[in-house]
């Protein structure tokens, strides 16, 4: 195959959109120095990855699965068991309970200290009015 075009890759990928982004995706590969699978014959990147799915020489399930952990804006993090999540919360809830206390009981005393000082209203104060 001297000249590699879209029509000799489309029998093994269909669809051209997806042919275009995992040619795309192994030509990146390529440039960040992935090993080449057929011969470099002084072509460039684009062409070599095209020839690469045209002759059938990559694996594309790994090839799509690396376009779109390119493609991702949200990495999924394994999220810990449901019973790790309780411990975890119980032991965050302890920790705020613990560091409450000593600072509540304060101001809950001088807030009863102020109250202690204050007269009560003379009731024909009120009457009068």
């Amino acid at each position: 195959m001297a000249r590699v075009t879209v029509e000799d890759c489309v029998t093994k990928i269909p669809n051209r959109f997806e042919l275009v982004m995992l040619a795309a995706q192994r030509a990146r590969n390529i440039t960040a120095g992935a090993a080449l699978t057929v011969e470099k014959d002084n072509d460039k990147n684009p062409v070599i990855s095209l020839r690469e799915i045209a002759d059938e020489t990559l694996d594309l399930g790994e090839l799509e699965e690396a376009l779109v952990t390119g493609l991702q804006r949200h990495v999924e993090m394994d999220e810990p068991e449901e019973e790790d999540m309780d411990m975890q919360l119980i032991q965050q809830g302890m920790e705020g309970e613990g560091n409450a206390e000593p600072e509540a009981k304060p101001k809950v005393k001088g807030m009863y200290e102020d109250v202690d000082e204050v007269s009560e209203p003379d009731e024909g104060a009120s009457e009068g009015k």
